[in-house]
Order: C-alpha cells, then structure tokens, then sequence
C-alpha cells in the first residue's frame, strides 16, 4: 500500500538521488561515535526529498553532542513497516529514532518496540500541537511519538468547469454527470485500489456519517449504520458513470495524474497536489482550485481521515537521551515549517501555519486546520494492519460492493482480525 496515510510521494530526481545516497547508512550506523566525539544516531525514515537538510542542520545545532544519519526506508509503506518490524523484533540495537506511521503507534507500543517521552520531553513535543496529531502519537494514555507532519485530504476542482464547488458527495457526482452530459472533462479522481488510500476514503465516509468501525477500546468490531452508508455511497460513486476506467487500480500518484491530465474535473487527495500542479501543468494551474472534503449529507460536515508521520524512539536505543534530543530537533516548529514549504507535509504546531512563509506555499492552509479541528483517526488498536487488510479486500473493487453484507462480513472478519484470528500481516 504505497503513500497511504498522507506522505508526499517522491516523485523529484531529488528524492531518488538522495535514497540513493544513504544506502549506505547502515555501515555508518554501526558505530557507537561520530567524528566529532558524540554519539551517531539513526533515523529511519521514509524518502523526503529534503529531509537531508534537516538533518543537517539539527546536527550543526548539536554542537558535537550528537550526529545523525539518515537510514532511508523504503518508498512504500508496506515495506517500511515490514523492514522496520523485523529489525524491531530481533532487537536491532542500530535503529534510534523511527518514521512512525500514524496507525502503527499503537501496534508498536504495544510491542514494546518504543519507549514513552516523559518529562520535559514530552512537555516539548506536546507543546501547541494540533489535538489530531497529537492523538496519532498517543497510545494508552501515553505519549509514544513526537508528531512530525500531518495530513488531510481536500476537494480539488477545476474553476473554468465548475462555477461552485459541490458540499455534498451526491452533488459532487451530480455535477459531474452533468459535465459529461455536456461533454467537458467530468471525471472525479479518488484512490479506489486494493490498498490503504481505499481504506482512508472508506474511513472518512463512515466517520462523516457518524459510523464507526471498531469501538473506541479498539477490541470489538461495531460497523454500524454509518458504515453501511459509508458502502452505499462507494458503491453508488462507482457505478454512476463518473469515475476513471482506471478506479480499481488508482492510487495517490495515478489520481493526481489525472486530474493533471485534464481528465478530471474533481479529485480528492492530500494538499501535495497543489504544488504538483504547479510545476507539471502550469497551464491548468490557475484554474486548479480547492475546497473541504465534501460531507455525505446537506448540512453535515466531513470527518476526514487524518494521516502524516511521528517520530519515536526504539526500545532499543543505546542511546535514548540524545535520541529524544535529536528527535525533538528533527521536528521543531522551525523544520516543521521548512518541510512544510520544501516538501509539502503539513505541520502538526499550530503557530506554523501563521508563519509568513505558509501564505504562498499553503494557500489552503485554514482549510487543512479546518478539517484538522475535527479529523477522523482509522480504528486505533495493535490489530490495525490485519483490520486494513481485511477492508482493503472487502472494499476492492468499489463496484462489488454490496453495502450489507458486505458490512456483515466485515464485521466478523475485523472480530476475527481484533481476536488474533484469521488475516496476517
């Protein structure tokens, strides 16, 4: 499932040379100091295309005390969690601080993988945090990760095709069969493959209409009603005509694409498409618009499923304190706002987005702390990557749903999943 929970996808010859650059990492790693007389820390982390110069300049703020390297994982998330559980299990002592998905927190606390931030560690990393992120970090009670970037989806539309961009998802297909009627670019763009950005739409659905997926304790599967309309109203956007031949296979870099293409007159993704745009089709740019994610009835408000990346510190850090140093530097509200305008990942510190620099890099900056202020988390237990699995096949292809009984099937199956049956991931 690549890019599934709001990472930008590394599509620069940036990124590519710098994953490159940092194979060999773990041959650095390996030593207990740095030239400089501290310690060398690794941070595993996914491909950033300038996550480089971050590292650089904590480490130049470290004064000696410490040197990080990048440990580069891999592109996709299926692989990085694969990799980092292995490493994790055996008991690497190598790995300091980990590029923590937001719905791996609480399999990997639960582990015993990663140790909580106490103290004035955690008081920092805490400190004028958004409440959404700040609940992906947070696990039993605890703090488990400083968060590093957020993530929220928005509506994107072309201006010169709509005059007013639809609120509800039955006007947003119905203002796209309309275009097709009148032969205009038509198509609403959405990640509907066999994997984790099916299940972020699928979860911001179900949330919209009030419905839930697992209780709050994470041990009982509920699917309810909402669930049910979240299915239906998939199951009517596949089949109303208004999708791509290509749905069953789109992920985040094949929806962006059409929309770019021309194709598309709506999609829904994460905010790193605006700058995509930018570069790739100046011409279509200034038509290129946003909005919130649309609700699922008159009225109502969208629940978006929240996504981005903490950092947390392994079990099995040899050296943990200056682990939480070098974390809390990595994503201070100064490097939060260079990732946010180099990168396109949104922070997670409410003052960033009132730095000057924000306004031109995220004009859609309220709407992203709009949605942030009542954002959905997917279902939070350690069995979360058995519960996806289980959705993700269930849920493919959007056409075949059949809204109860295959809310039935996935309720037994997510018990099935919670009671540490059946799915392996």
């Amino acid at each position: 499932m690549a890019q599934p929970t709001g990472r930008r996808p590394g599509w620069g010859r940036g990124a590519v040379a710098l994953a490159a650059a940092t194979l060999a990492a773990p041959l650095v790693a390996a030593c207990g100091g740095s030239a400089g007389g501290g310690v060398t820390l690794t941070v595993y982390y996914p491909p950033e295309q300038h996550f480089q110069n971050v590292i650089d300049q904590c480490n130049e703020q470290a004064n000696g005390a410490y040197h990080i390297v990048d440990l580069t994982a891999p592109r996709d998330a299926d692989g990085q969690r694969e990799q980092m559980v292995r490493r994790l299990a055996a008991g690497d002592t190598s790995l300091d601080i980990l590029g923590v998905d937001v719905t791996w927190t609480p399999e990997f606390a639960s582990a015993g993988w990663i140790v909580p931030w106490t103290g004035a560690n955690e008081a920092e990393a805490k400190n004028d945090v958004l409440a959404g992120p700040l609940a992906s970090a947070t696990f039993d009670g605890k703090l488990f990760a400083a968060t590093k970037h957020t993530n929220v989806q928005l509506l994107w539309y072309r201006d010169d095709l709509v005059s007013k961009p639809p609120s509800t998802w039955d006007e947003m297909i119905a203002d796209a069969q309309q275009l097709k009627s009148q032969k205009k670019p038509y198509k609403i763009s959405f990640t509907g493959a066999q994997y984790e950005g099916l299940v972020v739409g699928f979860n911001t659905l179900t949330a919209s209409a009030g419905g839930k997926l697992v209780s709050d304790d994470g041990t009982k599967a509920v699917v309810d009603d909402g669930a049910v309309q979240a299915l239906a109203m998939l199951k009517k956007f596949a089949t109303s005509g208004v999708t791509d031949a290509g749905l069953s296979s789109a992920q985040e870099q094949q929806t962006a694409l059409l929309m770019e293409s021309g194709d598309a007159a709506f999609e829904l993704n994460w905010p790193y498409v605006y700058a995509s745009m930018q570069q790739d089709k100046p011409d279509l740019f200034p038509h290129f618009k946003w909005t919130r994610y649309p609700s699922m009835t008159p009225g109502g408000q969208s629940r978006v499923t929240i996504g981005g990346e903490n950092l947390a510190i392994s079990a099995y850090s040899q050296h943990k304190d200056e682990a939480f140093k070098a974390a809390l530097c990595l994503r201070s509200p100064k490097m939060q706002d260079y990732s946010a305008v180099n990168d396109g990942v949104p922070p997670t510190v409410a003052s960033v987005y009132d730095a000057p620099d924000m306004a031109k890099a995220y004009p859609m900056k309220d709407d992203i702390k709009a949605e942030l202020a009542t954002a959905a988390s997917r279902p939070i237990t350690p069995a979360y990557q058995n519960v996806s699995t289980i959705m993700q096949n269930l849920l493919s292809p959007p056409s075949a749903i059949d809204p109860q009984s295959t809310a039935a099937a996935m309720k037994q199956a997510i018990q099935d999943a919670l009671d540490s049956k059946g799915v392996l991931p």
